[in-house]
């Protein structure tokens, strides 16, 4: 074709064939690290729009407002003169003010993490790497367990810092390692807990309004039906570890050693009740994953 218009370039067909990738080969760990990342990302509205941005970040502002409130107590009012105030609230007591914006992050992280790849067809794209569906969900359960932790460890830890520095903290540095060490065993329990009630509710939809809602539910309805039903039947005051909510609140105040306000409600009957609800959301979400048909 060249030949017959004059004055046209001539055109050459180079076939230099397929080259081997030569570069870094970081396995199954770096797929299990990749995920987590691009999780938590898309969690907390990272490199999206900003209307995505929106839910997640005013949840976690919500969850350090009362914080910054009691800090600023703290900070502004003469040391001698807080005792004339409402004592402050413990490390403890502190999640009541904070459990709607716990209730709404729960509800919102766990179907943001795992719907949206079934939904979309990237579940079919990750499990053709070296992943595998165990170490995928490894990596889900990973990154909802980080992003829930910017509210079930971060407010109370940043409670800590601020009395420390207003020399209205634990004394001594045993009491300060024993408080951090409370706080972290504590948020991690219920970042735990919620991240296998989220993930076993968005395993069973791809559609994350549905999961949503069921999360909703499942958390609000059947904790006000289990109080209903234990003050209706009088039954002992343990089976509120059960409870979604105040089996887990419960169950942190007396991890630090305070008085619950279900008082009948002993320690070892609150971790049995988070324990059982971890396993079965945990058991769902893998039994779902395994039957699962996936195009690759």
């Amino acid at each position: 074709m060249a030949e017959l218009i004059p004055g046209a370039p001539r055109a050459r067909i180079v076939d230099r064939g397929y080259r081997a990738y030569a570069g870094p080969r970081s396995g199954g760990r770096g797929a299990v690290v990749t995920v987590w990342r691009q999780s938590v990302q898309r969690a907390l509205g990272l490199r999206r729009s900003p209307w995505a941005k929106i839910l997640p970040v005013v949840s976690v502002a919500i969850s350090y407002v009362p914080a910054i409130v009691f800090i600023g107590l703290v900070a502004l009012v003469p040391t001698d003169e807080l005792t004339d105030i409402d004592p402050l609230p413990t490390y403890g007591e502190y999640f009541p003010f904070i459990q709607a914006a716990i209730t709404l992050f729960v509800a919102f992280v766990g179907p943001e993490v795992l719907c949206t790849d079934r939904r979309t067809g990237m579940l079919g794209i990750y499990l053709a790497s070296p992943l595998t569906r165990d170490t995928y969900l490894s990596a889900k359960a990973a990154a909802t367990f980080t992003v829930l932790s910017l509210v079930t460890v971060g407010p109370p830890l940043l409670m800590l810092v601020a009395y420390m520095l207003q020399g209205v903290g634990p004394d001594g540095p045993a009491g300060v390692a024993a408080t951090f060490a409370r706080i972290v065993v504590a948020g991690a329990a219920l970042s735990l807990l919620y991240t296998a009630v989220s993930m076993g509710v968005s395993a069973l939809t791809d559609r994350k309004a549905f999961a949503t809602a069921a999360l909703l539910l499942l958390v609000v309805v059947s904790s006000l039906f289990m109080a209903v039903f234990i003050e209706a039947a009088e039954l002992p005051g343990s089976l509120y570890a059960l409870s979604l909510i105040n089996g887990p609140f419960n169950l942190v105040q007396l991890i630090h050693g305070e008085e619950p306000l279900v008082t009948d409600l002993t320690l070892p009957a609150a971790i049995a009740g988070v324990a059982a609800w971890t396993l079965l959301g945990a058991a769902v979400c893998r039994t779902r994953y395994q039957r699962l048909q996936v195009t690759r």
